[in-house]
């Protein structure tokens, strides 16, 4: 198959059904001769922040001289996103070859009256295969969904788990409480290998260190770090950070909102364990690393005159963190808000939460057959007092902002990662053009 044959078959013939389950996908890495199992991982869960964490310890593997591969998902606008070796995207070639491959071996396993593998469990045999034939030093894994039961959980003993923020989302797959999806996501700790938590509520807290503890995993959470903020500008931050285990002095962070700082802080923990465990990482790669690190759609300046944010912010708790970076760096500014979300999301909340820092709202519908409509969201923001449009079209209400929005002005997009895709699409095409 060649590229577009191969998204053919993934996105028309396999579907995006998601199915809990590792069965699948074990039948389908014995096919491949078990790769997850010779792979040195760090696996990354959570509710937020993890691909931030991924791409922050990514760039500092990559500056402390590691040939890094890294899987995330979702993709923003190309299948090729989910697949980075040293930051760089796989292929189309090798894209195609590797699903060439899944698809051959799926049909072995129907031919054999087996489960047939979804979606992300193809995806994520391909990141097991691709990798290990890159030859990586360390392989970055992200939890597509929850971690007990996601296709990435088969990896036996990796050389770290690391647990980012945890709040409430996919309640449909993971529970309907904040303990249920805590004890969902403590799933990837594997015994007498060492876990890493981001700053959580206690409750949370005491369920993965218990979770940890029945694991004879090493525990390690970064409560007692000092914070001190030089500058926190749309060039990046420049911080210092302290605690009873290392001091530094002066990072710059590339990555832009304020949310970014307690992501980096897990991220700095992961690099002090790293270290105890044999992975050299000196404080230059750290520095350099965090400099450099990218990542798309995540606070994301697109453009300027006005300002165009585009932020992945697709639950609550990612829309207050949105809401507390506006606060910090466009306190003065004009805000024309872009909002398109899904309707199994706590999208009442949502709105509610980032409405304040809008003078005017234009409703549209993200790319998905989850869609919420433009007139179920609207009823949400009724007691909006500002300007309330509504454009289906994700193209069309940009061109709406920009006609709404001064000079000095910005223009927001946010609510869907399907949405930020297709705007970032839209925005490469339309600066093109």
């Amino acid at each position: 198959m060649n590229y577009q044959e191969c998204i053919h078959y993934l996105e028309e013939d396999v579907g995006f059904s998601s199915i809990p389950g590792l069965e699948r996908i074990q039948y389908l890495c014995d096919l491949l001769g078990n790769p997850e199992q010779r792979l040195p991982v760090i696996h990354v869960a959570g509710t937020n922040g993890k691909g931030s964490a991924v791409a922050m310890l990514s760039s500092i593997l990559k500056e402390a001289g590691y040939r890094v591969g890294a899987y995330t998902s979702p993709h923003l606008e190309r299948y090729n996103e989910r697949y980075l070796l040293n930051g760089a995207e796989i292929s189309d070639d090798d894209f195609a070859k590797e699903i060439t491959l899944m698809r051959q071996l799926c049909e072995k396993l129907a031919a054999e009256g087996k489960p047939v593998p979804t979606l992300f469990e193809i995806t994520t045999g391909v990141a097991f295969h691709y990798f290990y034939e890159k030859q990586v030093d360390v392989l970055i894994l992200e939890v597509g969904l929850g971690g007990r039961f996601d296709a990435t959980n088969v990896v036996p003993h990796p050389l770290l788990s690391l647990i980012m923020s945890i709040s409430i989302d996919h309640t449909d797959f993971l529970g309907d409480t904040i303990e249920k999806i805590a004890m969902e996501k403590s799933g990837i700790i594997k015994k007498n290998c060492p876990v890493v938590l981001y700053s959580q509520a206690e409750l949370v807290y005491n369920i993965i260190k218990d979770a940890a503890a029945r694991m004879d995993a090493p525990f390690y959470c970064l409560n007692d770090a000092k914070i001190r903020v030089a500058s926190q500008t749309l060039e990046g931050t420049v911080f210092s950070v302290k605690n009873k285990c290392f001091s530094l002095e002066n990072l710059e962070l590339s990555l832009l909102g304020t949310y970014q700082l307690e992501n980096c802080l897990a991220v700095l923990e992961a690099c002090l364990v790293l270290n105890k465990n044999g992975l050299s990482i000196p404080e230059g790669a750290i520095r350099n690393g965090l400099k450099n690190a990218r990542w798309a759609g995540r606070m994301e300046l697109c453009g300027r005159a006005p300002l165009v944010i585009l932020d992945g912010a697709h639950n609550a708790d990612g829309i207050r963190q949105l809401a507390n970076s506006l606060s910090v760096y466009f306190k003065e500014k004009k805000v024309t808000l872009i909002l398109g979300i899904l309707g199994d999301k706590e999208y009442r909340r949502m709105a509610e939460q980032i409405l304040p820092f809008a003078e005017t709202v234009i409703l549209t519908e993200p790319h998905s057959e989850r869609r919420l409509d433009v007139f179920s969201l609207a009823r949400s923001v009724s007691d909006f007092s500002g300007t309330v449009e509504m454009e289906k079209e994700i193209e069309a209400a940009y061109e709406r902002a920009r006609t709404l929005t001064p000079q000095d002005g910005i223009i927001l997009c946010c609510g869907s990662l399907y949405m930020i895709g297709a705007m970032r699409t839209y925005l490469k095409h339309r600066k093109n053009s």
